[in-house]
């Protein structure tokens, strides 16, 4: 799952300090969901009811700091056929470079 939250109308242009509130969750969380951060979105792997919950967590973390209006965008990617993993795709992709 990729996911990237935004929160609107903060008095500054930056949301770094919003993303750091945000990763702390993930710092947190006991469900079992690895994370990689990334500078534009945070990928998440895990189970999908996992993952629920964890952004739903994320989500309220603007609200609580005080925007008072949040952009939560997620994009599910999901194979039923194979054990797909970050390491893997990415795995594949070096290796057809290689050829």
């Amino acid at each position: 799952m990729e996911v990237t939250i935004v929160p609107v109308g903060t008095e500054s242009p930056s949301v770094s300090r919003y993303v750091a509130d945000i990763h702390r969750v993930l710092e947190s969380a006991i469900e079992p969901v690895k994370v990689q951060l990334t500078p534009m979105s945070t990928i998440l792997e895990g189970t999908l009811e996992d993952l629920f919950a964890v952004v739903r967590r994320m989500h309220e973390v603007p609200f609580e700091k005080g925007a008072m209006r949040v952009n939560t965008s997620i994009r599910i990617d999901e194979r039923r056929d194979k054990e797909s993993t970050m390491e893997s795709k990415l795995a594949s992709v070096r290796e057809k470079l290689q050829e």
